[in-house]
């Protein structure tokens, strides 16, 4: 069977269970089940905390897995990113006090408080600072005030929480993250299965992203309607019973599908309707 590694809690766990759900993996009902078998699709899910999974398939234990990019930095372990999707987006960026050090190239001699120590141990070294990096769990918003660092690094979304506790984003961001499926550098093991599984996501990605809109459409307008919804090779054209009508298909992008519904109707044609994706392979 393959074995999946995936998160068992926090941001990253219902997304990816309902992604998982999604390409018709089977998911557990009951969140103290630790493994999952899905016999039918020879798949077998281990639960386990975000920041371990990059250790466990980096080990070989596990064959991928899926967690937050900025975790599997931050672990060095020995695995790589196969594929991003989509969700649990997320910036590590430096704060401290207003007035302060603005840079990273100012840290010098200073001691950075963070969650994600490796990723910022390797920051500083990449800017060749010498700085001292402080490891801490969990929220680290009151590092600067209890005296532990004149500096933090934390994962921002809006700012809000650190402008709360009377802090300023400085600097360019450290690192964008988002969830990633990852595999051990180098691995190959269970290679056709491994495929099978990022097509089976890599459908959910593009059901998510597209509609599927039908019109019908006079034949002498079809050309300038099909210039409005190309699809992605070409749109399926039919011909209708009523003669010098046409029916029209083609996948257009969700965001798209408003304004391209207002631009067909403004062009003559009518029964526009548009359908949700449930999966896809390109």
């Amino acid at each position: 069977m393959l074995r999946i590694a995936v998160p068992n809690k926090g941001s990253l766990s219902e997304p990816a269970a309902a992604m998982l759900h999604e390409a018709g993996y089977r998911q557990r009902k009951d969140r103290r089940e630790l493994v999952l078998i899905d016999q039918e699709n020879q798949v077998e899910f281990f639960y386990l905390r975000p920041r371990d999974i990059a250790i466990y398939v980096g080990s070989g234990r596990l064959d991928i897995g899926i967690t937050g990019r900025d975790l599997l930095l931050d672990s060095r372990a020995d695995a790589e990113e196969i594929m991003q999707l989509g969700f649990a987006a997320s910036t590590l960026r430096y704060a401290t006090r207003p007035g302060g050090v603005t840079d990273v190239r100012e840290f010098g001699g200073l001691s950075i408080a963070t969650s994600f120590a490796g990723v910022v141990a390797g920051h500083l070294a990449e800017h060749q600072v010498d700085a001292s990096v402080v490891h801490l769990d969990g929220a680290v918003e009151t590092a600067i005030q209890l005296g532990v660092a004149e500096v933090i690094a934390d994962v921002v979304e809006t700012g809000t929480t650190l402008r709360n506790a009377g802090l300023e984003i400085i600097g360019a961001p450290i690192l964008e993250s988002e969830a990633v499926v990852i595999r051990r550098v180098g691995g190959e093991s269970q290679e056709v299965k491994v495929r099978q599984f990022l097509r089976r996501l890599q459908g959910v990605l593009v059901a998510r992203r597209y509609v599927m809109m039908d019109y019908d459409i006079r034949a002498e307008l079809v050309d300038k309607a099909v210039s409005l919804t190309p699809g992605l090779e070409s749109p399926t054209v039919s011909p209708l019973h009523d003669q010098g009508w046409l029916a029209v298909r083609s996948m257009v992008p969700v965001q798209d599908a408003q304004r391209v519904m207002d631009e067909l109707y403004d062009l003559g044609a009518r029964a526009i309707l548009t359908t949700g994706i449930h999966a896809a392979r390109l």
